[in-house]
């Protein structure tokens, strides 16, 4: 039998949930194929045609990702943020899967709350039955304790956990597959699993996401213009998760923000995501439209703390100082990093062609003009010459880098002149003083 995370996975279970999988691939690919002539977004063809036939095909992502359940959902929600490297074709469709997954069955939700609930006393005066959101792991709904307070509590689907447990075992047969071919031999793909599938399973452990809630309250108090719901723990269940409400929220998009306070917006929630990544090393993995909103007035708000993932002190400092030496030029110092933090470095690697390369690429990254940087690009020719040169980074470095990607799609959209380098010296200056000598925080 096959175990994930200390579980037992039946293997009829397993054998059901890869024909499933495999099924809903092979299914939506035969669409994508019967539009291929076209292109798959529709190049080729008239400039309205070619929306409409891209449009379509991101409908049909949609339905593919929303078919295969939630640890495929997650990679839609990450692909729509992207919306300068993607096609608006397909990150407007994909957006919707960020907030407004398929809720289960109404009778399904009073079952699983009751459930959550059945060893202790009824802990609320009113409870909406009917969600306020509902994501791809839980739904989240408005209640009242019996003390008056207002309440956001979140869910976990019914049935979910077996679900990304197979989902977990299935991507991790498929790369030893991978492994096991000539060209790929060199790549740690199982550690790479174990680390990224792991953190995603990680989402269902609820008590783990009540204390990241209140860990990340207190490592960002010092901001004045970052909220974090506050959990109840004494409400708190192994399947939901109670914290107080936050009325009055706006999607996090431009609107009608005259340019000023965009620039303002976006060196807020920056400074923040570098707060996290180089000084606290309790990081926000997941800030999507569906967890970043503009509050009553006007300040930001960060929900949903279960991907949030701890980053070793040594990973910490390692990704500080790389980004720190990138930001002044010093390509040598960031390709020692690379070598020293590394997961696997090749028997055959050429480290001084590696670090000859990356000087380079840093070089050319460290002169663009404030806002040419795009760190999407810039990292796709990082792992493509580590790939090349056979050096393989510690794993952890994905979570860092993921969290500014997500974040870095979103609000291109606000400045899209943003210095990312600049704005990040600040911060990473006081990387390695002492939480009470840590001064002059954004507010």
């Amino acid at each position: 039998m096959s175990e994930t995370k200390g579980l037992v996975l039946r293997p009829a279970g397993l054998v059901l949930r890869a024909a499933r999988v495999g099924v809903t691939v092979f299914g939506y690919g035969l669409l994508f194929a019967a539009s291929a002539s076209g292109g798959l977004l529709g190049v080729g063809r008239g400039r309205g045609a070619a929306r409409r036939g891209g449009l379509r095909n991101g409908e049909r992502w949609v339905g593919m990702l929303t078919r295969l359940g939630p640890s495929y959902i997650k990679i839609g929600q990450l692909l729509s943020t992207r919306r300068d490297l993607l096609p608006p074709q397909l990150t407007e469709p994909l957006g919707r899967l960020t907030d407004s997954a398929p809720p289960p069955s109404p009778r399904r939700i009073r079952r699983a709350v009751r459930a959550a609930y059945a060893d202790r006393p009824w802990p609320f005066r009113e409870f909406g039955w009917a969600p306020v959101a509902c994501g791809s792991i839980a739904t989240v709904h408005e209640a009242v304790t019996l003390d008056g307070r207002r309440v956001a509590v979140k869910v976990r689907r019914p049935g979910i956990q077996p679900v990304m447990e197979r989902d977990f075992a299935l991507a991790r047969a498929l790369m030893g597959a991978l492994g096991s071919v000539p060209k790929l031999r060199r790549m740690p793909f199982k550690v790479m699993h174990e680390q990224v599938g792991s953190a995603i399973l990680r989402q269902l452990d609820f008590a783990a996401e009540a204390a990241a809630l209140a860990e990340l309250r207190a490592n960002l108090a010092g901001f004045g213009n970052v909220r974090i719901p506050e959990p109840l723990p004494e409400l708190c269940t192994p399947e939901t998760v109670v914290m107080e409400y936050i009325s009055g929220l706006r999607r996090f998009e431009p609107g009608a923000l005259d340019a000023g306070t965009r620039r303002q917006v976006v060196r807020a929630i920056l400074a923040a995501v570098y707060e996290m990544l180089f000084i606290d090393g309790v990081v926000h993995c997941d800030l999507h439209p569906g967890n970043l909103y503009f509050g009553e007035r006007a300040d930001l708000v960060m929900l949903d703390a279960g991907f949030v993932i701890r980053l070793p002190d040594p990973i910490r400092r390692s990704f500080a100082d790389f980004f720190i030496n990138m930001a002044m030029g010093d390509g040598w110092t960031c390709a020692q990093i690379v070598i020293e933090s590394a997961a696997h470095i090749a028997g055959d690697c050429d480290l001084d062609g590696f670090r000859s390369a990356l000087t380079k690429l840093v070089a050319e990254a460290s002169g663009a003009k404030s806002g040419q940087f795009d760190l999407a690009r810039f990292a796709g020719k990082l792992f493509d010459l580590q790939r090349r040169f056979g050096l393989f980074p510690a794993p952890e470095f994905a979570f860092p880098l993921l969290s500014l990607l997500v974040i870095e799609g979103m609000i291109k959209d606000f400045d899209s002149g943003l210095d990312f380098q600049a704005e990040a010296v600040p911060v990473l200056r006081r990387r390695n003083m002492p939480r009470e000598h840590r001064v002059a925080l954004p507010g």
